[in-house]
């Protein structure tokens, strides 16, 4: 019977420490078979040990006995050759960027270009490979911000941040949005044959959610049903002005209800108790930091119950509105 030659204690402590520490399993069960070897295990029992063919655990032997350590490590070019060549990956990923949602069609256009057959799996395998991942599109603004007003509003959000950290000031994020019984509908992990599935309304009632927001998720809403015109909005920052008790910014998009002249006409009586309104530039919904807070009510912090009834659909959005700050957090990037 074929034992390994008898190992010294220098090359148990190096077979030791490969077996426990070395990154490449294959390499840490050959390790350990040579240990059981010289432990007096013959190569049948080690193979039934790995699951692996007994000339398998023959030539690790005649390896470590013919190139020592090196013997051990995987040979360049050993293993599988990929299924898909340079140029064939770079194809790939040039037909997923025209079906992003689709990879049977990367399959059938592959095929038609170099008359290769994989399947989506091997697709998968390599786009997850090349760091893709699979996540929801978002709307994009229909034109890009102006890139000079761009930039000088990063910079004015900058200066308030660290305004606002020293104590100066407060800075405040304004918007509104709007729920009902049509759901924003997430992704979910789903057991295979079973789909969750929320209830279809066609009922028309919408719930308005105006709101202030600090980056440390302070929070003042405000709930409206029914339509929110010029006078909801100059009410809600009425209320807000006789909360502040230091000089506060307030940023705010361009929406026609923001720029209309009723609203207009009293922010100079705004200024007097110290609330300054800042507008952000056109297409740059990035910039408003209480977008993220919608967003994240909307498509993860409601549960799928709130769909039941426009009843239901009140009480969860209450109920998160209340903890926002406490349950509900968002960490925010400084700008």
């Amino acid at each position: 019977m074929k034992y390994v030659t008898p190992l010294n204690d220098a090359e148990i402590h190096t077979l030791h420490d490969m077996h426990r520490y070395h990154p490449s399993r294959r390499a840490r069960m050959r390790a350990h078979s040579l240990l059981l070897s010289h432990q007096g295990l013959a190569i049948p029992h080690i193979a039934r040990i790995y699951q692996v063919d007994r000339r398998s655990v023959s030539s690790w032997i005649d390896r470590w006995q013919t190139q020592g350590l090196v013997g051990l490590y995987d040979q360049p070019g050993a293993g599988r050759r990929p299924l898909l060549s340079a140029d064939e990956q770079q194809k790939v990923q040039q037909y997923l960027q025209q079906s992003p949602q689709d990879l049977k069609q990367v399959v059938h256009k592959l095929e038609q270009e170099t008359a290769k057959r994989v399947s989506t799996k091997t697709i998968k395998r390599f786009i997850k490979k090349s760091r893709y991942i699979w996540k929801r599109i978002r709307k994009s603004p229909a034109k890009s911000p102006d890139p000079q007003k761009y930039e000088r509003s990063k910079e004015l959000i900058h200066r308030l941040q660290q305004r606002e950290a020293a104590g100066e000031c407060a800075l405040w994020y304004f918007d509104g949005t709007g729920f009902c019984l049509t759901p924003c509908i997430p992704y979910a992990w789903q057991p295979i044959g079973e789909t969750i599935e929320v209830p279809t309304s066609s009922h028309s009632r919408r719930l308005n959610i105006l709101g202030f927001l600090k980056r440390n998720n302070d929070l003042v809403p405000y709930m409206v049903e029914g339509t929110v015109d010029t006078s909801v909005i100059v009410e809600c920052f009425h209320q807000f002005s006789q909360q502040i008790n230091k000089k506060t910014s307030v940023l705010l998009d361009n929406a026609p209800i923001h720029r209309s002249q009723a609203f207009i006409e009293q922010i100079p009586k705004w200024v007097k108790k110290g609330l300054i309104i800042k507008y952000l530039p056109s297409y740059a919904p990035e910039l408003n930091l209480i977008e993220i807070l919608w967003r994240f009510m909307k498509y993860y912090w409601l549960p799928f119950s709130a769909y039941a009834s426009f009843q239901s659909l009140v009480e969860a959005i209450e109920e998160i509105l209340t903890r926002v700050g406490t349950e509900y957090t968002i960490t925010f990037q400084a700008a």
